[in-house]
């Protein structure tokens, strides 16, 4: 039995050493901003101007 993916991958930047990727959480919209550079990463979610998480519907 397969389990649907929770996370989607909606928008892709790549360079030679560094990655920024977009996932949207399709339980609850919400989308996380995912950049990787060398060996490091960090995943944080998208506000908008308000200081809200940016939400998908």
């Amino acid at each position: 039995m397969r389990k649907e993916k929770r996370f989607e991958a909606v928008y892709q930047e790549t360079g030679m050493i560094s990655e920024k990727t977009i996932y949207v959480d399709k339980e609850t919209g919400v989308n996380y901003l995912f950049i990787a550079s060398g060996v490091s990463g960090g995943l944080t979610p998208l506000l908008d101007a308000e200081g809200k998480p940016v939400i998908t519907k």
